[in-house]
């Protein structure tokens, strides 16, 4: 038990330690991952899942693919999936028959496997999955099309996928019996029509009793998860492997239900799918057997290389021939499809499965499966990046901020980030307000930033921090809980925080943003200081004039606003927190008037005024 609890320990710290090493790095979170658990698992022994958990293995893994796949239908909107001009429904229909039929030709011919097994292992390799893209789409800046295109691929062919493979293994138990083709499509498709309604029907269920309050809050979450799980294990009583498919379909229809109570578990459902794929990973990895690995062929090379550069590429093009998708994001579709947790998962269902049924060639799909794997996320993952920007199908290259609320002030603010070769955006409800912002060429953003109509006609992957500075106090503090989750508790601020003065303590602290001053001003100091003549000041720092020299020279009473990085990073000065400015950084504070200052000889900053 103590031994147990220890791995379990091990595989957090490994799953999680990856990655943050690759938030901080930079690196892909999939192959580090993948690296920590071959490093745990065969090389050092120090994690061996078969012999820790024995038959609980399979079924935990099961369950955690159908959980992450629940989750990501849940980010499946019908919305996002009109932009897409078409591409996913054609992947889905064209391309998989494509990609199945080209992948058990280069199973057949290239990784000599015998044609039941090529064409089942084929059956499987049409999957990408979530599991790896979307740690993938989260470390990359890829345009919100392509995007939006491989997070839905990924979604919505991991069950089709599963079901490729379970279509030939029927055939061949069945063929024996005199089973022909045609009865185990239709029975196969017959279950999985069973398992989307169950899927579909326990949406509803839950979609009826959460607005009504059959469930109290703090059981929503245990509940919606239990009811996952039950799904998933209730259609695969009904046939093996149209659990995912269950699933699936239970997450999309959740998502465009608009159930607001389930904004709430938001965060909980996602702190948990990050925790899912990372023990996953590690524990598939660790799982690998070098024995197994000495089966490993050279002709392998050439399977890979044929899937990586002829099968997904042509499958693509196939697929969108004729579309209105521009070829830049064409291309990048072509080479990204990397494969992961399901793949493995099911090819080691399969490799026993098969063994029972006298084919010899299930043994090597362990090793094949998980050479696909290593060489598709070592591929796609430290390539995804220059890829997309060599074809031009990057998202935005900096990214700005969102201030919500147009007032004088809030002008003024937009005109010193846009000096800094930032892009800025003005949202706010009134038409008229935004006139003097239209005005000065800055971009604004008409509506109601709470709106659900928002996600739809603005794009928040382009700002890095939000600022609501609107003269409502109270709806700042909304907007600034609203969308904490999105941008992080910490690239959210407001005027009114919570400061040392104790009239900006009225709201909790847990309920408001980050406080836009050290000393939390609020919208009526900000008027007063307007009046008063106050002004923004930007001043460089330089190894000849550090952080000191800038704090001495400011007039008294002056507030450091923030701090703009050479890397294009915003950090603003708070209560809780002050950045440390380095050399080639920019401050930006508000001022009094400005009075005659004396030049020093070593002085080598840039300081500029602009009136509020």
């Amino acid at each position: 038990m103590e031994h147990q609890a220890l791995v379990f320990a091990l595989i957090g710290v490994l799953g999680i330690g990856a990655q943050w090493i690759a938030w901080r790095t930079g690196w892909p979170a999939i192959a580090l991952m993948l690296f920590a658990g071959v490093i745990a698992g065969p090389i050092t022994g120090l994690v061996l899942p078969e012999q820790t958990f024995g038959e609980l293995l399979e079924p935990m893994i099961s369950v955690a693919v159908a959980l992450i796949l629940f989750e990501g239908g849940l980010n499946l909107n019908f919305r996002e999936l009109r932009k897409t001009e078409g591409a996913v429904t054609r992947l889905v229909l064209i391309g998989v028959p494509v990609g199945w039929g080209l992948g058990a030709i280069a199973c057949y011919y290239l990784a000599g496997l015998v044609w039941p097994v090529a064409i089942l292992f084929a059956g499987i390799l049409v999957v990408t999955g979530p599991t790896v893209v979307l740690p993938l789409l989260r470390q990359s800046n890829v345009a919100p099309r392509p995007r939006a295109i491989l997070k839905w691929e990924a979604i919505v062919n991991d069950p089709i996928g599963a079901l490729c493979a379970v279509i030939t293994y029927e055939y061949l138990r069945r063929a024996e019996a005199g089973g022909t083709l045609i009865a185990v499509v239709i029975s196969l498709l017959a279950a999985a029509v069973v398992a989307g309604l169950i899927g579909y029907a326990v949406a509803r269920l839950v979609a009826w009793s959460f607005p009504r309050g059959q469930v109290p809050e703090y059981l929503k979450a245990p509940v919606l998860l239990v009811a996952v799980i039950s799904t998933f294990v209730l259609s695969n009583l009904i046939q093996q492997e149209t659990g995912l498919l269950a699933v699936t379909v239970m997450g999309v229809a959740i998502a465009n239900m608009r159930l607001d109570s389930l904004r709430d578990i938001h965060p909980f459902k996602e702190n948990v799918t990050v925790l899912l794929i990372s023990g996953v990973f590690v524990l598939l990895s660790a799982s690998l057997d070098l024995e197994v690995l000495r089966q490993f062929e050279w002709r392998f090379i050439a399977f890979l290389v044929a899937l990586l550069f002829i099968v997904r590429p042509v499958t693509v093009l196939v697929s969108l021939a004729f579309s209105r998708l521009p070829w830049n994001e064409r291309l990048l579709l072509a080479w990204i499809a990397p494969r992961g947790v399901v793949a493995v998962a099911i090819a080691g269902l399969f490799a026993l499965r098969l063994g029972k049924l006298g084919y010899a060639d299930g043994s090597i799909l362990v090793a094949l499966s998980f050479a696909v794997v290593v060489a598709t996320i070592v591929a796609h993952g430290f390539s995804v990046r220059h890829v997309a920007r060599w074809l031009k199908v990057t998202g935005v290259q900096r990214k700005g901020l969102l201030i919500v609320g147009s007032t004088p002030w809030s002008l003024a603010l937009a005109e010193q980030v846009c000096s800094l070769d930032l892009p800025v955006t003005i949202c706010d409800t009134s038409w008229q307000r935004l006139s003097a912002a239209r005005q000065a060429g800055i971009p604004t953003y008409h509506g109601e930033i709470l709106s659900e109509s928002t996600e739809e006609r603005l794009d928040l992957t382009q700002f890095q921090v939000l600022v609501a500075i609107s003269q409502n106090e109270a709806y700042n503090a909304l907007v600034c809980n609203e969308f904490a989750p999105d941008f992080g508790r910490d690239s959210v601020y407001q005027l009114g925080g919570m400061g040392d003065d104790e009239d900006h303590r009225s709201l909790p602290e847990a309920l408001q943003g980050r406080a836009m001053f050290t000393s939390g001003l609020g919208v009526e100091d900000i008027i007063a200081r307007e009046q008063a003549g106050w002004s923004f000041r930007k001043t460089k720092i330089s190894d000849q004039f550090d952080f000191s020299d800038a704090q001495a020279v400011l007039p008294e009473g002056a507030d450091m606003l923030f701090l703009y990085r050479k890397d294009g990073k915003i950090r603003f000065f708070t209560h809780a927190s002050r950045p440390a400015p380095e050399p080639g950084d920019v401050i930006v504070s508000y001022a009094p008037s400005r009075r005659p200052e004396p030049q020093s000889s070593g002085q080598t900053t840039l300081t500029e005024e602009t009136g509020a």
